[in-house]
């Protein structure tokens, strides 16, 4: 049987738990503030991103991997014994990562890789490469993995909220007098996976009812399908993804352990901090 790595990038918001169980490699993210850089997973997180924010008043920029990081992750994966690699990649609409992994394969030609496009971003990659690993895990072959997770894209679902607009204007993705006039109305916006795009869904007011009309999203989104896998996601707001997870377990009878994850820098710097955010994957409809 032949050996088949994982690689993925960490826009994935993969839990370290899982990368470390299946042996996934990682392509870090880079965040630049100025003239200095920072990778995801080494020197900055959710917190540290927005410490960084705060006391340097200013907004950064992200950095996709280069083609060469991920020639590195792929020899790395034949020096570990591999005889496949499979890179699954956030999402081409939203990152040039996925361009980066299809050039990083000219650097080691006749090496059996297949990259793939998520579609989708944070745990909604993430659940791509947890099926790949799980798939992988079982013996299954290279086509029979890549088929799963093409498969269970369809299958996804993704909503989020944002409980404030300072982030927007500070980032210049929306104007400050707008954003102080949608502060002062309480307005929260409401995200919404679309075409592997994170997109304005709608605008709602005040946080609790922004929190119950995800819940009301979930629903539709799981209505006459089974749950499969559920994924939350924050952003330095554990006690409001908490919150989330009680009301989407009691609409929805979720009964499994979810998986946890911060949104990580290369995707927070999108939305900004107290994001929360969930991912239903739901089974096929027979």
């Amino acid at each position: 049987m032949k050996k088949i790595t994982l690689v993925t990038d960490t826009n994935a918001s993969s839990p370290a738990e899982i990368v470390q169980k299946y042996n996934i490699i990682e392509v870090p993210i880079h965040i630049q503030f100025g003239d200095k850089s920072f990778t995801t997973g080494v020197d900055i997180d959710d917190k540290s991103l927005f410490e960084l924010v705060e006391e340097r008043h200013i907004w950064p920029s992200t950095a996709a991997p280069s083609p060469n990081a991920f020639a590195n992750a792929y020899q790395q994966a034949l020096d570990a014994g591999a005889d496949q690699i499979i890179c699954i990649c956030c999402s081409s609409e939203v990152s040039a990562t996925y361009q980066a992994a299809q050039m990083g394969m000219s650097e080691l030609p006749g090496v059996d890789i297949t990259v793939v496009d998520s579609k989708n971003l944070s745990l909604a990659e993430g659940f791509q490469v947890l099926t790949a690993a799980e798939a992988i895990a079982y013996g299954a072959n290279k086509d029979e993995v890549i088929r799963l997770v093409e498969d269970i894209q369809s299958r996804i679902h993704v909503f989020g909220a944002l409980p404030t607009l300072k982030y927007l204007a500070m980032s210049g993705r929306m104007g400050r007098l707008a954003a102080g006039i949608g502060e002062t109305m309480n307005i929260k916006p409401i995200l919404a996976s679309r075409n592997g795009k994170l997109e304005l869904l709608e605008k709602i007011r005040t946080w609790g009812k922004a929190k119950q009309r995800l819940v009301d999203l979930g629903i539709q989104s799981a209505v006459g399908k089974r749950i499969e896998k559920v994924g939350l996601i924050h952003v330095n707001n554990e006690n409001g993804i908490g919150e989330l997870y009680e009301m989407l377990r009691a609409a929805l009878s979720i009964e499994m352990d979810p998986i946890v994850s911060e949104f990580t820098p290369g995707l927070s710097v999108h939305t900004g901090s107290g994001v929360i955010a969930f991912v239903l994957v739901t089974a096929k409809v027979k």
